[in-house]
């Protein structure tokens, strides 16, 4: 790759299709700048965070899609996603959650389901990574 491609995300033929909408690798151009943010829970502004899990996700993507913005970067930015769940995830919610921050341009991603997060109310953790040129 030279200085101005942007971030590959690929799907080998030789290996099973994704079972979601993730890409099973991301190629990321030489000498761009890697961004590495904490995971992002599922609070509002004031401080709150819901009971219910698809509200947190709710929450959990906004504050995403404005930590991206602080850093003036884009959702095609984004290469790597790790998220962590202790309750089984509303994969139609959050599916529409991830669609409406990523379109059809997806980074690779991690799920895993954990038996407990860094606050006992949390439900879910989303971690991201970017790059930029």
């Amino acid at each position: 790759m030279n200085n101005t491609q942007k971030i590959a995300r690929l799907n080998p033929k030789n290996v099973p299709a994704p079972v979601g909408n993730y890409s099973h690798v991301t190629i990321i151009p030489k000498n761009s700048n890697l961004y590495t943010f904490s995971g992002q829970i599922g609070i509002d502004n004031n401080g709150s965070i819901p009971s219910s899990m698809n509200e947190q996700v709710t929450y959990t993507f906004l504050n995403i899609g404005q930590l991206l913005d602080s850093q003036n970067l884009s959702s095609d930015d984004v290469i790597k996603v790790n998220i962590w769940a202790t309750e089984e995830i509303d994969w139609n919610f959050l599916n529409a959650k991830w669609e409406e921050l990523f379109g059809k341009i997806y980074p690779s991603m991690t799920i895993a389901y954990v038996k407990g997060l860094g606050l006992e109310e949390l439900k879910i953790e989303i971690e991201i990574w970017a790059a930029q040129q």
